[in-house]
């Protein structure tokens, strides 16, 4: 377990998630899982001022990610403790990469494999999180599988 840092004016706007007192922020964050196509986890979350913590079991270190990039590209949201247990098979954690202006998938495969062909591994290891190669932006946080 451990918490993931984000940078917190990059992201998806969900108005009113991060306002004291939101007593809906949990079912927002929820709801905002289950509409970048995870599904509906057995999560639960809070918000404490800019952190979101979030708990329960999935079944692959792989949603695990998906759903902490999720919650962490939000913009607003600085970090995500990450308190899930995966209940299947110990694999390795990918690597995680923040966007910066100017890359585009394929620089960003050019650096860490050292070949910009394969940026399809990326946007694969991103789905569902991301609909298309070109739809990323300066402060995203993307997964790098090995």
């Amino acid at each position: 377990m451990s918490i993931f840092s984000f940078i917190k004016e990059a992201g998806e706007k969900i108005v009113d998630l991060l306002t004291p007192g939101n007593a809906n922020a949990s079912e927002q964050l929820k709801d905002h899982v289950s509409k970048v196509g995870l599904g509906n986890p057995n999560v639960q979350t809070t918000v404490d001022g800019d952190k979101v913590t979030v708990t329960g079991e999935v079944a692959t270190q792989e949603e695990k990610e998906k759903i902490l990039l999720a919650l962490g590209n939000i913009a607003g949201v600085a970090s995500v403790d990450d308190q899930i247990t995966v209940s299947g098979p110990a694999v390795a954690a990918a690597r995680f990469v923040v966007v910066k202006k100017g890359d585009t998938l394929s620089a960003i495969s050019l650096a860490v494999y050292g070949n910009a062909n394969l940026y399809n591994k990326i946007f694969e290891a991103n789905k569902p999180l991301l609909s298309h190669p070109d739809k990323i932006y300066p402060g995203q946080t993307l997964r790098i599988p090995e």
